[in-house]
Parts: structure tokens; C-alpha cells; sequence
């Protein structure tokens, strides 16, 4: 379950495709409301759910209003049983810029427990956590959620097929890049329906859990809202897909411009 979970982090992330050196659309594509929630699966079983919500921040950093984005994931089924999980993750972020100021996660699996804080100073260059201060080589560095939203509200409207982009992210106790390649347009079967989507496929290491030649591919919808719809990924005994199941509270009509 471990590996389930890293893989579910490396699924989530890959949403990070765009971020770096693209500008972003004159306002968010998500408001206070949205709700979206994703299945994970192993192969043909259904491993954890996850819930993500967007709220009006409870806390103001350096005078400015925040989005609160509020993440609970949790096993479900028999994964449930041998091994249970609920985490919880906690954003706040700009609501104009959509960088983050602080980020907080909740770990509870099994009889392991983790509680991680880490605040960022973007100006500054750094991100301060109770493991310690990490520098950053950009004014633009995310958490593993922030990262999801800021993605979405990037305009991506120049994107050409095989063009690549690298976005920094902030980890347990490091600072890390991706490398995401844009693949091309798919429409993609759905609990929801039929939806338009763009492909990409993000930059993965082989090792413990990836095969030599495996490779991540996430679907977001090619619409006004740029949701996530599907991840999937062969790992060294089978595969694991996210999916989305609910999506509420939407800024526009879900496959449509």
C-alpha cells in the first residue's frame, strides 16, 4: 500500500504539466465550491478514493485573501482492510497569482502517523517546513496540491505536440522538477460521459515501482475547466488508473469551452 500511495502522489502531480514560464488565463477555472472526487484502482479493483474542495480561505498570509484547497484520500474495500489509510492535505494559496502560502498534510497509514507544515516565501526564494529551509531555484514553487490548481488556470492555448515543460514542487523534504511532454487530443470514456481531452505524459524514474519502460499518461478535459478525468501507469505486477467519478460545482459545463 505504500507503493500505491506514492503512485497515487505521482498520479495527482502529474496535473503540474504546465506551470512553468506559461502565463495564466485572466481569472482562476475553478471557484469556491468545486468538489471533485477520483477513484484509484489496482488492475480491475477499486484501492482508495479521494476528495478534492475548494473553500474560501479561513487565514490571510502577507494581508491577502486565500483559497482554502482541502484534500482527503482514503482506502477503500479490502485495501481497506489489510491497510488503512486517511490522509488529509491542506493548501492555502493567492487567490489572484495562485502561488502558495502554506501547506500542511496529515498522514495517517496504518500505525504510521505524519504531520508535516511548510511555508513559502516565493520572493524569497525558499520554503520553510519543520524539516528544515530549502531554497528554490524559482519564484515559483508548489505543494503537491496548489500544484493541481495552478496547472489548470494556465493558458495552454500555444501548446504544440511534443513540447515539454518542467514545474518545481515542494515533497516531504525536498524540492523536485517534472518533465511533462504534451502528447496530443483524446476523447476519453467516462463515468460521466464521453469528455475531450488533452494528453500528456509526465517524466517517471524506473525502479521499486515503475517498470523500465513504463509511462504515465494523464487526460485533462479540453474545456473551460481543465479537469484531471484520468492517470494510468503499468507498474512492475499490473497497473493503477485514477479516475473521476464526481465532479461539482464546476465554473463551466464539463466538456464544453
Amino acid at each position: 500500500m505504500k507503493r500505491l500511495t506514492l503512485i497515487a502522489c505521482c498520479l495527482l502531480l502529474c496535473v503540474n504539466v504546465l506551470a512553468q514560464m506559461l502565463p495564466l488565463k485572466k481569472e482562476p477555472v475553478f471557484e469556491e465550491g468545486e468538489m471533485l472526487k477520483y477513484r484509484l484502482r489496482y488492475g480491475f479493483i477499486t484501492a482508495a478514493e479521494a476528495t478534492i474542495k475548494v473553500q474560501n480561505g479561513d487565514m490571510k498570509f502577507d494581508g491577502q485573501p486565500t483559497y482554502r484547497l482541502v484534500v482527503d484520500a482514503q482506502t477503500s474495500g479490502t485495501f481497506d482492510v489489510f491497510y488503512k489509510i486517511r490522509d488529509h492535505y491542506d493548501s492555502y494559496i493567492d487567490r489572484k497569482n495562485l502561488l502558495p502560502y502554506f501547506y500542511q498534510e496529515n498522514i495517517r497509514e496504518a500505525s504510521y502517523r505524519r504531520t508535516d507544515k511548510a511555508r513559502f516565501y516565493q520572493d524569497e526564494k525558499k520554503v520553510v517546513s519543520n524539516r528544515g529551509t530549502m531554497g528554490t531555484p524559482t519564484t515559483q514553487t508548489f505543494d503537491l496540491v496548489s500544484a493541481y490548481y495552478f496547472a489548470r488556470s494556465l493558458d495552454i492555448s500555444r501548446m504544440k505536440i511534443g513540447d515539454t515543460f518542467k514545474l518545481n514542487y515542494f515533497l516531504g523534504d525536498e524540492i523536485s522538477s517534472l518533465t511533462v511532454e504534451f502528447v496530443g487530443r483524446e476523447t476519453v470514456k467516462t463515468k460521466l460521459g464521453s469528455i475531450r481531452c488533452l494528453k500528456f505524459s509526465p517524466s517517471i524514474k524506473p525502479g521499486r515501482v515503475f517498470k523500465k519502460d513504463s509511462r504515465l499518461y494523464l487526460w485533462v478535459t479540453d474545456d473551460g475547466n481543465r479537469v484531471p478525468v484520468k492517470a494510468q501507469v503499468e507498474i512492475l505486477v499490473g497497473s493503477v488508473t485514477m479516475e473521476l467519478t464526481s465532479a461539482k460545482g464546476l465554473k463551466y459545463p464539463l466538456g464544453k469551452d
